[in-house]
């Protein structure tokens, strides 16, 4: 069979549907899951956004103390999600190949990377807790709005789905996506981000 005709996302309900971005037909896979713990009330007040790069070893550690330093509660919320980003950059690192990676945490209240794009790194996890989760469309569509029209079907994460994108500087053709369109809504998002160490801007 042609690479070609065969599948550009590749989903299951188990962390090993993550692997599929390993294979040269696959600009997406998908690890479907539901939110691996409840915000609640727990994302209340205005906490800021964690950006930092960080070998495997200390990357628990070092999220928890970047947590609360950026005003986020304390608490088994916080620890929950510790464990879960620690364990998303364990998946991730196996598959990117590396032992250091960069996160990012960010409360998304606008319409941040509105625009449909391709990212300058090789692969990106991604993640939403809470609110609308990235958006992504199929190679026909990415044409189409190469060519200045309109998609015909815009798809999306749900919340707790995982998401791997191949990038720009990966072998084959990347996966186009952007952040739902959520300004004036009132929704606030909890995003993950995971690059490999070195590669996002």
């Amino acid at each position: 069979m042609d690479v070609q005709t065969l599948p550009r996302m590749i989903d299951g309900p188990a962390p090993a549907a993550l692997r599929a971005i390993q294979r040269p037909e696959c600009q997406l896979a998908i690890w479907r899951r539901e939110p691996p713990f409840a915000i609640g009330e727990w994302l209340a007040g205005e906490p800021g956004d964690v950006r930092l790069t960080t070998a495997l070893p200390d990357l628990a550690r070092r999220v928890d103390g970047a947590l609360g330093e950026a005003g986020f509660a304390g608490g088994a919320p916080r620890q929950a999600l510790v464990d879960d980003v620690a364990d998303m950059a364990e998946h991730f690192a196996a598959l990117a190949g590396t032992r250091a990676v960069e996160v990012r945490l960010s409360v998304v209240e606008t319409n941040s990377c509105r625009k449909f794009h391709a990212d300058w790194v090789t692969m990106r996890l991604i993640t939403t807790y809470t609110g609308a989760g990235t958006q992504w469309v199929t190679p026909a569509d990415a044409e189409r709005i190469a060519a200045g029209q309109e998609p015909l079907a815009i798809r999306a994460l749900a919340p707790g789905d995982v998401g791997i994108f191949r990038g720009r500087l990966a072998a084959g053709r990347p996966a186009v996506h952007r952040s739902p369109p959520i300004a004036g809504t009132g929704m606030r998002r909890l995003l993950l981000v995971i690059d490999p160490a070195g590669e996002a801007d």
